[in-house]
């Protein structure tokens, strides 16, 4: 996957929603790091992985991949807003969950462990687990590079029509 040209279309996304809402001068950490647990929450119901009391199939697969990248928007987000750029190593050797349920579950936990720490390491290891996450939903890095790519063209739009 190319980091550093997806953290380079996430900073002018960025750097456009701010311009355009007078956010420039606060600190959205807080509030994307709420943004990307709606968002995995969202996912998780696409899927309908834990609603065990339900038959009702998972949504189709391209909707899921909306929803997951979704996800990696806010994931690229929070690392600018720490200050990372694109340039270093994601790679981590990090165990996947069991099941999916389970690693819905470590995302989470990752989320909480990096909005604690801010770190570097924390954050790698949110990406591998989230990019896990993608991998045990059917998803592969040029679905994944795809899609973001066509959605980040979609938010542009969006924010032009005041969304």
């Amino acid at each position: 996957m190319n980091y550093q040209q997806l953290f380079q279309m996430q900073k002018g996304l960025d750097s456009h929603i701010e311009s355009n809402h007078g956010l420039e001068e606060e600190d959205l950490f807080e509030r994307k790091i709420l943004a990307l647990l709606v968002e995995l929450g969202e996912l998780a119901n696409e899927t309908r992985c834990f609603k065990f009391w339900s038959l009702k199939p998972s949504s189709p697969q391209e909707t899921v991949l909306e929803e997951f990248v979704d996800g990696i928007h806010f994931i690229l987000s929070l690392g600018i807003e720490c200050g990372f750029d694109g340039d270093e190593d994601f790679t981590v050797l990090l165990e996947k969950a069991a099941s999916v349920n389970g690693q819905f579950l470590s995302v989470y936990e990752a989320i909480g462990k990096f909005q604690s720490s801010r770190s570097l390491i924390d954050y790698k290891e949110l990406i591998a687990g989230y990019l896990h996450l993608g991998e045990m939903l059917g998803f592969n890095s040029s679905h994944i590079e795809k899609a973001y790519i066509d959605k980040n063209e979609v938010n542009y739009k969006r924010q032009a029509e005041g969304y």
